[in-house]
Parts: structure tokens; C-alpha cells; sequence
């Protein structure tokens, strides 16, 4: 089995590859575990992004995805100075597990800032790994509301090649999908790419809303805000709250908990997708704290 795509062998030093493949340790075939990091950036919150991965880091992923906007920017002649602000912060958690990036509108929006990306993320615009059993594509809608057609392609060509991984997640940053789900339209593109190739989660950030859906057996999911600021009123119940969200793989199988951060930016509830629709939340009860 591969363990990252060649894409991605450019960007990784071989002590990151030892420690992505086996996952700190642990036996290749036990059951392993992921964080996802939503929007820092839109209107940032002072504090949150810096609480958000103190408590991913208290749940000991085995690596992190993040949706996106990583720094504020939109501006050329300040990016590397975000970026080395930013790199700072993470600096002890990469030391611990590989981080990797979604490229978000706040992150490319030129071809300078798209150089800075690779520069500082140390990955390329889109890309993919295997981590075990399960295979994961970084997409980049950074610069479009709609999936590009280039990303479709890539997308297409990836599936082909880890067609055999029994568990496939793909990530973009913006939600070039939802307007297709909320109507469920089977007939898009990506979501025939992901029926054909087995996809069994497609995720994305963005709008800082969380909201889950299903087509065709597939789980579609807008992730909430780790920092970026929250719409409507700022109501739990319809998707606006600070998160990060914790995967548990097993097998083909993943089970994700949706956790709230604590004092003083939330109230520490942990839900699942399924307590999650296309207007916010199912029903209250269903939310614990942790």
C-alpha cells in the first residue's frame, strides 16, 4: 500500500511518512483516528482557533485535516507575515502529527498567494494519502464556487488509482456541492465520481455552518467554524458554534463526534452527523456534554 501519492512525496520528510503510515505507534491494523480543524479566518474570533487545537491536541489525533482559511488573507503584501504567524502557533502540534491543509479562499485568492500556500503548508493545491485502509483527496475550490473542471479530472484520476482503499473521504473548501444536494440532484459530477469510486464522505467548510446531508449513500457535511465568526444570532441549534470534530476509523466504517468548544466560546456538546439536517440541528436532546 502506498502511503501518500506521489504528489504529495515532494512536500513530506521521511520521518513524517514513518510516523503518518504508522500512526504513532500504534499497529497497522487497529483502528485509528483523525481530527478536523473548520475556518479560522472570515472575521476571526480572538482566542478560538488557540482553544480549538489545545482540545484537538488533548484528544491525541494520529494526524489533522483542516477545511481552509488558515489566515486572514486577501492581501499579497501581508501573506507572509500571517503565514509565519500562523506557523508559529502550530509549530507544537506538527511537531507531534502531520497537519494537512485545504486551500481556502483566505489562503489563495492569486498566483503569489498560491505560492505562498505550498511555501508554508508544504503541500501542493490539491494532493492525496492513504493512511491504513483509508484514502483521502485534498481538493482546491479556493478561487471558484464551483468544483473546476481540472479538479474533477484530478479527482477522477486519483479514485482510479486507490480504487482498491476500502474507505474514501474528500475534502474541499468551499461546499461547490450543496446547492445539487439540498435539491437532490444525483446527476453532478463529483457525486458520480463518488458513487462510481466508492466515496463515502465528502466534507468541505466555508460557510462555518454545520450541516449534514445524504445522496445516493453518500455523507455529504459542511463543517462549523474553528475561529471564523458565526452568522445568525450565533445559535447551537441552527449549525453556528466553535468545533473541532473528532473521526474514529474502523474498518470501512468512521464515526465522528462533533465536539463544542468548552468555556469560554461554548458549551462542550458532542454530537454526531446524524443529530445534524440540511437547517441545523435534529433535536436538542440528542447533544451531551463531554
Amino acid at each position: 500500500m502506498r502511503s501518500l501519492t506521489s504528489t504529495f512525496l515532494g512536500f513530506a520528510a521521511a520521518a513524517g511518512l514513518a510516523a503518518l503510515i504508522w500512526g504513532s505507534g500504534r499497529t497497522a491494523s487497529g483502528d485509528f483516528r483523525f481530527a478536523i480543524i473548520g475556518d479560522r479566518t472570515g472575521e476571526a474570533v480572538p482566542g478560538v482557533w488557540s482553544q480549538v487545537w489545545r482540545e484537538t491536541d488533548a484528544d491525541h489525533p494520529d494526524f489533522v485535516v483542516t477545511v481552509g482559511d488558515t489566515i486572514q488573507g486577501e492581501n499579497d503584501a501581508t501573506m507572509d507575515t500571517e503565514w509565519r504567524q500562523a506557523m508559529r502557533m502550530l509549530a507544537p502540534y506538527r511537531r507531534k502529527y502531520q497537519i494537512f491543509f485545504t486551500p481556502g479562499n483566505h489562503d489563495v485568492w492569486s498566483p503569489a498567494s498560491a505560492q505562498a500556500y505550498e511555501k508554508y503548508t508544504q503541500h501542493p493545491l490539491h494532493y492525496s494519502f492513504d493512511y491504513r485502509q483509508a484514502h483521502f483527496t485534498i481538493l482546491d475550490n479556493s478561487r471558484s464556487d464551483e468544483m473546476p473542471a481540472g479538479e474533477l479530472a484530478y479527482l477522477r484520476d486519483d479514485l482510479e488509482k486507490h480504487a482498491a482503499q476500502p474507505l474514501k473521504f474528500v475534502f474541499s473548501h468551499r461546499p461547490s456541492w450543496i446547492l445539487h444536494v439540498v435539491l437532490s440532484d444525483p446527476h453532478f459530477e463529483l457525486q458520480q465520481l463518488a458513487k462510481q469510486y466508492g466515496v463515502q464522505y465528502v466534507i468541505a467548510g466555508h460557510i462555518h455552518q454545520m450541516l449534514h446531508f445524504e445522496l445516493g449513500g453518500i455523507t455529504y457535511l459542511s463543517i462549523a467554524s474553528s475561529g471564523g465568526h458565526l452568522r445568525d444570532g450565533k445559535e447551537y441549534a441552527k449549525g453556528w458554534f466553535f468545533q473541532h470534530t473528532m473521526v474514529t476509523v474502523h474498518g470501512a466504517s468512521a464515526d465522528f463526534a462533533i465536539k463544542e468548544v468548552g468555556p469560554p466560546f461554548g458549551e462542550s456538546r458532542v454530537t454526531k452527523p446524524a443529530d445534524w439536517g440540511a437547517a441545523g440541528l435534529i433535536d436538542m436532546k440528542e447533544t451531551k456534554s463531554r
